[in-house]
């Protein structure tokens, strides 16, 4: 990110006011970020005047396009690991979750398939009964039982209770759309949306439970190009930084 004064010459500094009205932010939020140590340090020029250069505003593009992709708490720490120098740990952050993007997409996938068969006795290498326990359906769908007992309070799924011990008890039914629910909760953001998904699944409406995996992979497509968006601005920061270090020494 550059601009050109009016004189046409390459612009190196820009008050709080100019840096707000470029990147259309507040200056509230770009001093925010200085105080979250998202940014490198900032210089002050006459009375305790903020003074940005062209480090700041990449860091601050950097900042704007990574969050799309990474959400605002990988983004912060990615920012973080790179003010204090160490810019390796930042990348390795970011390609763990790329990682993770590229195994919800074949959990995805994996779901579609599962989805059209007829046959659900077994799951992950284990057999599927009418009398599992909440721990068999979480390690079998790879999910803490307390995300299980969130999405019971929510009503997405409705399990029996064993009438001796109270405790619950977990058929095909529930366990498939526990699967579901944790293969899509990245996805489908609201929980009437997937409360319609689930009653089409149970109704064997298979061409509209097809229609939302699909939306899905598309949805996940689009956060893998806002990564690599983020990524490329990223770079231009972590550039910038060697190249004025260069300059020092």
């Amino acid at each position: 990110m550059t601009t050109e004064s009016m004189s046409g010459k390459k612009q190196s500094e820009w008050t709080p006011k100019q840096a707000s009205l470029l990147l259309q932010v507040s200056t509230t939020t770009l001093r925010r970020y200085e105080q979250l140590e998202l940014i490198p340090i900032v210089s002050r020029h006459g009375v305790n005047r903020r003074v940005y250069t062209q480090v700041h505003m990449n860091a601050f593009a950097a900042l704007r396009m990574l969050a799309p992709g990474y959400g605002i708490s990988v983004s912060y720490e990615a920012m973080r690991l790179i003010r204090s120098g160490k810019r390796t740990d930042a990348f390795w952050l970011i390609n763990e979750q790329q990682s993770l993007i590229q195994q919800e997409k074949q959990r995805v996938t994996q779901m579609m398939q599962l989805i059209a068969q007829a046959d659900f006795s077994r799951y992950n290498g284990r057999h599927v009964t009418e009398n599992m326990t909440i721990r068999d359906v979480a390690e079998m769908a790879g999910v803490n039982t307390s995300a299980v007992r969130h999405w019971e309070k929510e009503g997405l799924i409705s399990p029996a209770r064993n009438a001796r011990s109270g405790y619950r008890v977990f058929g095909p039914r529930e366990l498939r759309r526990i699967v579901v629910i944790s293969s899509l909760r990245r996805t489908v953001y609201f929980i009437e949306n997937m409360r319609r998904l689930l009653d089409d699944l149970d109704t064997h409406n298979l061409a509209a439970v097809e229609k939302s995996f699909l939306i899905a992979l598309e949805k996940l497509d689009q956060q893998l190009a806002l990564q690599y968006e983020g990524i490329a601005v990223m770079m231009r920061y972590v550039d910038s930084l060697r190249e004025k270090h260069h300059d020092r020494t």
